[in-house]
């Protein structure tokens, strides 16, 4: 995973706008959400580093994730950000794609 580009993560965000798209979300500890299917209306990135991601889905509900420093797009197209801590642990994660993730 490299540091998060927020240009470069919100045009990959924005590019799902208008499709229906499988969730990956993390928080550790505390949630656990796997192919959870939306259509996404709205995608946006904010911060200056960490960065937090939103996607509006279906017109009616919003997904934010806080403290999101790295990403990557897999050999799939799935673009996965995460959020580590200064000792190098993930903390958050926020994946989308457009196949389910694997169970």
């Amino acid at each position: 995973m490299i540091t998060i580009n927020r240009s470069k993560v919100e045009d990959e965000l924005q590019a799902f706008i208008g499709h229906d798209v499988y969730i990956h979300s993390e928080a550790t500890s505390f949630v656990f959400v796997r192919n959870f299917k939306v259509k996404v209306t709205h995608a946006f990135v904010a911060g200056e580093g960490p960065f937090r991601a939103a996607l509006r889905f279906d017109g009616h509900g919003w997904l934010r994730m806080e403290a999101l420093t790295h990403y990557e797009i897999d050999a799939n197209g799935r673009l996965l950000l995460a959020g580590y801590d200064d000792r190098g642990r993930m903390n958050v994660a926020l994946h989308v794609g457009k196949e389910p993730f694997p169970e």
